[in-house]
């Protein structure tokens, strides 16, 4: 069989100026891992490219960039022309604007269309409904995150639940599984300022409502209160950077809080952490929790529902209330004093990641390619209704 043009269309590559984050991490570990020898997989973003010095490109990924205004409908035309000159013979399609403007490009050139949804955000504007809703019928499958996620696309985004599927995503366990010495560990701990003897407490984290870092910043004077000689980390950047700095200096914390800014090196910055904290208030799945899972790391969770679909309480993780601040230093408090109970649920934590590796899902994608591709126009796009999909879920 020839290769098959797959053709991964987003709506941004992150923020303005905005680094190797969530999205651009996924297609960095995604795209590459596919077999060249029968797939050809390329990137469409529907906006300009950003500035930053951390691109895609660097993984040889072939990205074109639209350069396209979040409502313009020339976007249609504009896309279609791309997607034929790429010969393109699957659109899978993540954002509002892709999967609209995908989904209609795809149905004009008959091919299979992947709508993959990464949140679970409430609701979706009026006109995203209408688009939904006209769209439906053309798009062969939706891929949803999580559970929760596969409630937002059935309820919210109008995908009947019959073409809806939940398929996990994961992390590279050949880069974050792997054993760690002391020394190492003790050489990322050093890097970031972590003193000997400090029990470091952190997370890994874009700095923006959904994320809850304002409650973890509220929980630290009880864990200090509790435990002196520990100090809180949080690595990352975003939109709450001062209000969060501000709401740390109001509670004068001075530098046993610590901003560390953007970290590339997402794996040391786990290793130097003890305590892994996600205090979300909604979630598809983050990445850094399969991260996390995988280097097996004591993990205090907020019950957001991404979270709950991986993590299992007093299992793998403890798992607090969300917007709770007492209930989170609470738990971070008892793995610092329980170790025996860290250690379990660390252990715990390593074999729970196993299951999440993004070439596993590498792999379900490319059987979903081929079988879409022999199957979507032969059976007028009923072919999701009609085939095993059980694989998606193993």
């Amino acid at each position: 069989m020839r290769r098959l043009n797959i053709v991964q269309i987003c709506d941004h590559l992150g923020w303005e100026g905005s680094r190797m984050h969530g999205v651009k991490r996924l297609f960095a570990w995604m795209i590459p891992r596919f077999d060249r020898s029968r797939f050809n997989v390329s990137l469409i973003s529907l906006r300009r490219k950003d500035l930053s010095e951390d691109t895609l490109e660097q993984f040889g990924i072939d990205v074109t960039y639209m350069a396209r205004h979040k409502f313009d409908l020339a976007t249609y035309p504009a896309l279609l022309k791309v997607l034929r000159k790429k010969q393109a013979d699957i659109v899978h399609m993540h954002g509002y604007g892709a999967t609209t403007f995908g989904r209609l490009c795809a149905w004009r050139m008959g091919i299979p269309s992947i709508l993959h949804e990464h949140a679970n955000l409430g609701d979706t504007p009026w006109f995203q409904k209408v688009a939904d809703r006209v769209l439906a019928p053309h798009t062969d499958i939706a891929i949803a995150v999580s559970e929760s996620t596969a409630e937002f696309t059935t309820r919210a985004r109008l995908m009947p639940a019959e073409k809806t599927k939940v398929v996990y995503l994961g992390a590279p366990l050949d880069e974050f599984a792997r054993p760690r010495s002391a020394e190492e560990i003790a050489q990322a701990r050093a890097a970031l300022g972590i003193v000997p003897g400090t029990i470091a407490v952190g997370t890994v984290t874009r700095l923006m409502p959904s994320k809850g870092n304002e409650y973890l910043v509220a929980a630290t004077p009880a864990i200090l209160a509790r435990h002196p000689d520990a100090r809180v980390y949080i690595a990352g950047e975003g939109e709450l950077q001062g209000a969060l700095e501000a709401q740390a200096h109001a509670l004068g914390l001075g530098d046993r809080l610590v901003f560390l800014g953007f970290q590339r090196d997402v794996a040391a910055v786990l290793a130097a952490y003890d305590v892994l904290v996600f205090p979300s208030l909604w979630e598809g799945t983050p990445l850094t929790v399969f991260e996390t899972l995988a280097m097996g790391k004591p993990i205090v969770a907020s019950d957001a529902d991404g979270l709950l679909d991986v993590l299992t309480h007093d299992h793998d993780a403890l798992v607090v209330p969300r917007r709770d601040a007492a209930a989170l230093a609470g738990a971070i408090c008892t793995l610092i004093e329980q170790p025996e109970l860290a250690s379990r649920l660390a252990a715990n934590a390593r074999q729970t990641g196993t299951g999440y590796d993004i070439q596993a899902f590498v792999t379900k994608m490319e059987r979903l390619y081929i079988l879409l591709h022999e199957t979507s126009r032969a059976s007028k796009r009923q072919s999701v209704l009609q085939a095993d999909m059980s694989f998606l879920a193993s």
